[in-house]
């Protein structure tokens, strides 16, 4: 289902809409001010990122594609700060300036990963001439697959967004878009629009069943000319109807939810550049599903990787644990983790016949922190390190073996000989070993110190050791332990 990077790399995404900038203060509160009774937040974290339309084109990009984007911006430092970001995330914009009106820019004020405010400065662009922005259009619609109109109805698009559909159309485009209002018939043309269960049930009314949805999205993509609409139901998944009898209605992926901001521009992004790299539009919808459920359980607006998507896509598909993970899993998994607050530990070993020593340095492990995972050496790295004839238990059943344990969360198995540069990629906010090891000698210890993590030793019980099971299987109880 999910393209190949090749695909992907060769698909031209032009983007149009409204352009924001995202900005995050951030910091920890401890008191309440004196002035009013609010918190104070000792501001120590600042972050910008392109938000809107900025963000869905990041999404595009982060994903390898070609993405070009079109918008509105003010002569001012934060459009200056905008066109940074989109440049070093390797996506080309051509925007047009407004003398007079502010970028659009939203402000965030957050503490322990819990928004507390949100300052908005914009003016609606509410006097713009639209036709720089449409000598704009036609300039580019020649070069690209599809267009994607991202419409936040702050004025960018306007009474311009038909004619911005006709250039696209005429060029040979598909058109998705991102509705805002209560007003679809100005995207009438267009061969998909996404609207979320709220903006959909303001223009038809309540839906109280899927089959009452899917009744009237039939009913709007005939009256508006559309080739399907995708209805987002957040927890309830997606909802794509065209002109078929049935609907294609996709369960949400059961991530936890940390922040939904950006979910809608990362679906729209994600079916954006697959659909542009050849991928069918139902099977464009499930990668977005994908997509939506790794970044929902993140704090703030982020994008997908193709790594990151592929994963999810195997994980969900492959039967057994799904808690057994690979490399760009592992990574994934602990980034939201970490973007929750967590405090992840992390170990590795061979774990080949485990026993009660391993159990117990697991389990005092697991008391470090909220979360536990586990790197394992896979079968060519374990004959390296332990002999030609380990290991005794393949690396699948070593996994399994390993997530059945209620202390261990995640696992994923590495193929080197030490697992220095998978724990220097994790980040674990504590690296832990069971043994009489000094910290100093642990693989990873100088990259976990090296950004602040803690290296600890665990106690690991006495009296038991793979070798000398093994030894006692086979008869010889002479063997030294190991």
């Amino acid at each position: 289902m999910i393209p190949e990077q090749q695909s992907l790399a060769a698909a031209r995404v032009l983007l149009v809409g409204d352009v924001m900038l995202d900005r995050y203060w951030a910091g920890g509160t401890k008191r309440i001010s004196p002035e009013a009774p609010v918190p104070v937040v000792d501001v120590n974290d600042f972050r910008a990122l392109p938000g809107g339309a900025a963000n869905v084109a990041l999404n595009v990009a982060t994903l390898g594609s070609r993405a070009t984007l079109i918008g509105m911006v003010g002569a001012d430092e934060a459009a200056d700060v905008l066109r940074t970001g989109l440049e070093s995330a390797g996506v080309a914009h051509d925007l047009v300036t407004v003398s007079g009106s502010p970028t659009i820019t939203k402000m965030r004020v957050l503490s322990r990963n819990q928004h507390l405010m949100r300052l908005d400065i914009e003016d609606g662009f509410t006097s713009v001439d639209h036709a720089p922005l449409l000598e704009r259009v036609r300039a580019r619609a020649g070069e690209a697959d599809v267009v994607v109109i991202s419409d936040y109805a702050k004025g960018t698009l306007g009474p311009a967004v038909g004619d911005v559909i006709a250039i696209a159309r005429s060029a040979g485009c598909r058109v998705l878009v991102d509705p805002k209002g209560d007003d679809f018939e100005r995207y009438r043309g267009a061969h998909l629009i996404t609207p979320n269960r709220g903006e959909f049930e303001r223009v038809v009314g309540p839906c109280a069943d899927v089959e009452t949805l899917e009744a009237r999205a039939r009913e709007l993509v005939e009256h508006l000319g559309l080739e399907a609409m995708l209805v987002t139901r957040s927890e309830e998944g997606l909802s794509l109807i065209g002109r078929e009898e049935r609907g294609l209605h996709i369960p949400a992926h059961r991530l936890e939810v940390f922040d939904v901001t950006g979910a809608g521009d990362t679906v729209i992004g994600v079916i954006a550049a697959a659909n542009a790299a050849g991928v069918a539009l139902a099977d464009a919808v499930r990668l977005a599903n994908h997509a939506a459920a790794i970044v929902v359980s993140r704090l703030g607006a982020s994008q997908v990787t193709w790594d990151e998507l592929r994963h999810a896509v195997e994980t969900v598909d492959r039967p057994g644990d799904r808690r057994i993970v690979d490399v760009a899993g592992l990574v994934a998994e602990v980034e939201a983790a970490r973007g929750r607050g967590e405090r992840v530990v992390m170990t590795n070993g061979c774990f080949d016949l485990l026993h009660v020593g391993h159990l117990e340095s697991l389990r005092a492990m697991r008391a470090l922190g909220d979360r536990l995972v586990v790197a394992v050496n896979d079968d060519a790295s374990v004959a390296r390190l332990k002999g030609p004839e380990r290991p005794v238990t393949p690396l699948a059943d070593r996994m399994a073996m390993l997530v059945a344990l209620d202390c261990v969360d995640l696992v994923a198995p590495f193929s080197e000989d030490t697992p220095a540069d998978l724990i220097a990629r994790v980040r674990p906010d504590v690296l832990a070993k069971g043994g009489d090891y000094q910290p100093e000698s642990i693989a990873g210890y100088d990259a976990v110190t090296a950004y602040g993590g803690e290296v600890r030793v665990v106690d690991y019980a006495a009296g038991y050791s793979t070798t000398d099971l093994i030894a006692r299987i086979v008869g010889d109880r002479s063997a030294p332990g190991s």
